[in-house]
């Protein structure tokens, strides 16, 4: 019984802390250009130069976190069902 009431209260913990970071800070880095915002690529004598807009942030280098995005959709679909 004490292994489980543990892990319970371990997962419990772990959404609160991931709840607090997506109500603190609700955009995050972009996993796919690291936050530049467009991809590096390099001239033919091998110096980095700035390649295209990244297509997942759109350039911005920031993107909305995973929780942040759902808790945006469940708010949406509770004021629609309210009006």
């Amino acid at each position: 019984m004490t292994l489980l009431l543990l892990a319970s209260t371990l997962l419990i913990g772990i959404t609160l802390c991931y709840a607090s970071v997506c109500a603190v800070s609700p955009l995050g880095t972009c996993r796919k250009c690291h936050g530049f915002g467009f991809a590096t690529t390099t001239d033919r004598r091998g110096r980095p130069k700035r390649g295209k807009d990244c297509r997942r942030c759109h350039g911005h280098g920031k993107r909305i976190r995973t929780g942040r995005h759902l808790y945006n959709l469940w708010l949406r679909i509770y004021r629609d069902g309210a009006t």
